[in-house]
């Protein structure tokens, strides 16, 4: 499984260039940072080598130059290091500190494997394939061995807009600076093993973050229901995935949930309400609404437009979940984006291309396009989920147990949504699927949608 460091800035490769222009031109010397790269690099290798030797790869180019710095720090600790390096020519810092190793330096076929190895071959600058020779070698001297990765490992999109044959893995990846793209989503988070983050004291631009646990407080004192929060839930054709987001609405902090529509009358709890389809007018026009979820076993068909225009007509804050997202479709951007109301979409992958098209780039630049074009906050679910907002803001939960993928479990986290709009606005989302995926780990394997349900008091009582 692959962990992540929380609240951490993701900056893409252009941008994390230009943090290091930016650090150049007020004082700060590449010889310097890449120093403080390589020191980072050698302090976690130190720490998790336990007394085995390693093997150092360095690349020709900046990456090559941390890596350097890091072979020459571990062999002055007592560290048993060798470096293998490849061929090409060098210059400025990378010279520099190549220079300063006192070593030998062996190639890339000449070198033997070794119980630990770094690799510092290629950085976040690559952008093609490893030439044949140079994955084949990486792929020799990596094989059962313990792998440290300077950066990203070698050969991997660090922007995760494309998958290269023949990349690298690692048990451990030292992301320099920021995580990249390529740490939280896409084909390749895999590669990366246990991430973490080192700090290089350089000032970073804002940047999407990943998800951290959140702080929650109780209900005022004074708090009633309807202060707390009254969520309308729409169910149609299939009323139990409607059931499963209204029983996690009143778990996630509702202080009223009514279930509407037709056929809802078996299971759940007794506080949940249940009104007909016929009192659906009566219900979108209340004044004292938190929130009116859409789209769970709604069904695509004629009743379910009808639901659909309905609730967008509505001037509560809106969640748009499953059937409803597929049957807006494309035309159904423009749409949302008139409402006045604060809207929030949750689509898996499908759903989300059927609304917005393939598109291309990575899953966090899309999704932060896609949230501008429908001034919503969209969620887009999956191990990788990307939460975006319209004013810009963007953050990553890149870690979602995968026993989640089991039916129903987008229901819930719709539910925990819109139970969560009424106390924290637009931090609802990132709250939602925290929530979810504490929920889904305190459930343990195997679970069924239902019982994330019973979890999630749990999951908000650590959030205080």
């Amino acid at each position: 499984m692959t962990l992540f460091p929380a609240n951490a800035p993701i900056l893409n490769t252009a941008q994390m260039r230009a943090a290091e222009q930016a650090a150049f031109a007020s004082g700060v010397t590449q010889d310097a940072l890449m120093e403080h790269a390589g020191l980072a690099v050698a302090r976690e290798v130190r720490r998790l080598v336990l007394g085995r030797p390693v093997l150092v790869l360095a690349g020709p180019y900046n990456n090559g130059g941390d890596a350097f710095v890091c072979a020459r720090l571990l062999r002055s600790w007592g560290v048993d290091v060798g470096v293998a390096a490849m061929p090409g020519r060098t210059s400025g810092a990378v010279e520099w500190v190549r220079a300063k190793w006192p070593g030998a330096v062996s190639s890339l076929a000449d070198a033997a494997v070794r119980p630990v190895i770094v690799d510092g071959l290629f950085g976040i600058g690559l952008s093609r394939p490893l030439a044949t020779d140079i994955a084949q070698e990486l792929e020799r001297l990596t094989r059962g061995a313990y792998v440290i990765a300077i950066d990203v490992p070698s050969g991997v999109d660090a922007d995760a807009a494309q998958a290269f044959a023949g990349a690298g893995r690692a048990d451990v990846t030292v992301a320099l600076g920021a995580l990249k793209p390529a740490h939280v989503t896409g084909p390749q988070v895999v590669r990366m093993g246990h991430v973490l983050l080192a700090d290089l004291g350089i000032a970073l631009p804002a940047a999407p973050r990943t998800v951290a646990r959140p702080v929650m407080t109780a209900p005022d004192r004074d708090a009633h229901k309807y202060r707390r929060g009254l969520v309308a839930v729409l169910a149609g054709a299939m009323p139990g995935a409607a059931r499963l987001a209204a029983r996690a609405a009143l778990s996630a902090g509702a202080g009223y949930v009514v279930l509407a529509g037709d056929d809802t009358d078996c299971g759940g709890p007794d506080a949940l309400v249940r009104r007909p389809a016929g009192d659906l007018d009566t219900l979108l026009a209340d004044e004292r609404l938190a929130a009116v979820l859409v789209g769970p076993g709604l069904g695509r068909d004629d009743r379910a437009a009808q639901w659909i225009d309905a609730a967008l007509a509505c001037d509560a804050p809106l969640v748009i979940d499953g059937d409803a997202i597929s049957l807006l479709g494309t035309a159904g951007v423009d749409r949302i984006a008139t409402r006045d109301a604060p809207t929030f979409l949750t689509p898996h992958s499908g759903e989300f291309d059927c609304m917005f098209g393939q598109g291309t780039g990575n899953k966090i630049d899309r999704t932060a396009q896609a949230a501008l074009q429908a001034r919503a906050t969209i969620v887009h679910k999956g191990p990788d989920t990307v939460i975006a907002s319209p004013d810009g803001t963007v953050a990553v939960s890149p870690d979602a147990p995968s026993w989640l993928s089991t039916a129903g479990t987008g229901d819930v986290l719709a539910g925990i949504l819109a139970a969560r709009l009424r106390p924290a606005g637009e931090a609802a989302a990132a709250q939602a699927v925290w929530l979810h995926g504490r929920a889904a780990r305190l459930a343990g394997p195997a679970f069924v949608a239902d019982a994330l349900i019973g979890h999630l008091g749990q999951a908000v009582a650590e959030c205080r």
